[in-house]
């Protein structure tokens, strides 16, 4: 039996026990799951949906742990490079366990389920005239993965407005569900508790203002054109490459900027002509073209200046 033939034989034992709807692909292109658009294959790409999406979810975080079978929890896809070479195990897409998960509660408390885009969370709490996620207006992401993150924007983060989690917690066998209050102090820039424990992020909930909607339109519309306007749409790309740091001077893609590396180029891989911390794919990028051009970047710039630029993309899969 193959690797993939033993995964699937993992998979459909995992669906016996705990029915739902499941979408699954072996060797599927990770590059139509990443907003570079690179990628090679995943071994096998689940993506569950309905109900049964989180007892689904914990037995196979369980067989596949005991199997010793990797698993990459994928959200949107916005914040990855997933090697040419592909990515081994499991990857569990969470894009079918989307949307509210109940009503919301009282003093403007709106829970969402990890696969829901970060845009059409704002879109829904707008509906509901709660303030407090218009930052997210056409980021892309998913709300597992921005939790994930801790994302942030226009001088917010998903901290900010967060009061809990629920959580499959797969630390110890068998995997098992929890809630867990937020506690500030865990959070920093672009950080989270999550990226230091073994936990798939179900639901997230949070706190929000009553506030007027149209004004909470307005400034989500703002926030859109904002993105349009500095390219984020204009060609597949993460966004930001670097974090930006307190410590240094300037704003990382300001540093990059005066270094005269936009435009810099490597294969299909190019830093925006417009933007210096953004690296966009051209049409033909491989994803070892990007690892390469945020290498040379960093490299550059600690040569020029002495500064340690912090990459906040996450490089997956077989290097």
């Amino acid at each position: 039996m193959t690797r993939t033939e033993n995964i699937v034989r993992i998979v459909e034992s995992c669906r016996e026990k705990n029915p739902c709807e499941l979408e699954i692909r072996r060797d599927e292109p990770m590059a139509a799951h990443s907003t570079f658009n690179t990628g090679g294959p995943a071994d096998c790409w689940l993506r569950p949906s309905g109900d049964g999406f989180p007892g689904f979810a914990a037995a196979l975080l369980t067989a596949a742990r005991t199997e010793h079978i990797p698993v990459f929890i994928l959200g949107g896809g916005a914040n990855i490079v997933v090697a040419d070479a592909g990515i081994r195990g499991i990857v569990l897409d969470t894009g079918g366990w989307t949307g509210k998960a109940g009503q919301e509660g009282e003093g403007g408390t709106i829970e969402f389920r990890a696969g829901t885009s970060l845009d059409a969370a704002a879109e829904i709490a707008a509906d509901a005239g709660l303030s407090g996620m218009e930052f997210l207006a056409g980021m892309p992401g998913s709300i597992g993965g921005a939790v994930w993150m801790n994302a942030r924007c226009y001088g917010q983060e998903i901290a900010g407005v967060l009061i809990e989690t629920e959580v499959i917690d797969f630390s110890a066998l068998p995997a098992g569900h929890t809630r867990l209050s937020v506690k500030r102090s865990e959070f920093g820039y672009k950080r989270s508790p999550f990226q230091r424990r073994e936990a798939f992020i179900l639901s997230a909930s949070f706190c929000l203002t009553p506030g007027d909607t149209d004004r909470i339109r307005a400034v989500m519309a703002s926030n859109r054109r904002d993105r349009e306007d500095k390219g984020h749409y204009r060609f597949p790309s993460a966004g930001s490459v670097f974090k930006n740091n307190e410590n240094f001077d300037r704003p990382t893609g300001k540093i990059i900027a005066d270094l005269g590396l936009r435009g810099l180029r490597h294969g299909g891989a190019q830093v925006a002509p417009w933007h210096g911390n953004i690296i966009i794919n051209t049409g033909t990028a491989t994803a070892a073209d990007i690892h390469a051009l945020t290498g040379e970047i960093a490299a550059r710039v600690k040569a020029a200046m002495g500064l340690n630029l912090e990459p906040e993309i996450l490089f997956i899969g077989e290097w």
